[in-house]
């Protein structure tokens, strides 16, 4: 059984927090606390996450601070990050979200499902890559001769391969869909990513067919 998506939650507020996870309840994936920056710069370095949602009022380290740290790192400067805020903070707020590289910015209190609907999609989309980055992984074992023992011969991991390959297509399919309800340009990007990278891959399948 696949590993459920991770997504971190920043806030300095413990009913913050509470409201948060209580909001995502309904999804498949596993919240995980930090209480500060320093503390989602812990989390960061054992953990991989699909998603960050981050407070950016915070005391000390706030959330454009931590959201800098993130993004220098190799290891974490590709996980998206949506930062929270209240809605009588500064109107440059926004343009600062996106300057340090957040996906989306999203004002307190905010719509309940619109939370729930782009944090599906950013846990979709992340389940989709651990997927297709197995399937590149399989592909280049049997383009190299070097398949694992119990893999089956060559001829018939190959079939295998192209309807799990079938099956990530249909997602991706069901994903645009989702994104499409949304109306959010901040998804666009990601799920352009994901479809050049299947899209490759379905060509590798295509020449060894």
């Amino acid at each position: 059984m696949a590993e459920r998506a991770k997504i971190l939650l920043v806030d300095d507020r413990e009913e913050n927090l509470i409201a948060l996870e209580a909001i995502l309840s309904s999804l498949d994936l596993v919240p995980v606390r930090a209480r500060s920056g320093e503390e989602a710069l812990k989390a960061l370095l054992n953990t991989e996450f699909a998603l960050i949602l981050l407070d950016v009022r915070m005391p000390g380290m706030d959330g454009f601070e931590t959201a800098a740290h993130i993004k220098r790192r190799e290891r974490t400067r590709n996980i998206p990050i949506i930062f929270l805020t209240v809605v009588d903070s500064a109107p440059d707020y926004a343009f600062r979200s996106y300057a340090a590289g957040a996906v989306d910015y999203l004002t307190k209190p905010f719509d309940p499902w619109v939370l729930r609907a782009k944090v599906s999609v950013f846990a979709e989309l992340y389940n989709m890559n651990k997927r297709l980055a197995e399937q590149a992984s399989l592909l280049r074992d049997k383009v190299s001769g070097e398949l694992p023992p119990g893999a089956g011969d060559h001829a018939a991991v190959l079939p295998e391969l192209t309807r799990r390959l079938s099956a990530v297509e249909e997602e991706l399919a069901r994903v645009r869909e989702l994104v499409r309800k949304t109306q959010d340009p901040g998804l666009a990007g990601p799920v352009a990513d994901l479809a050049e990278r299947i899209a490759r891959l379905r060509s590798g399948f295509d020449a060894l067919s």
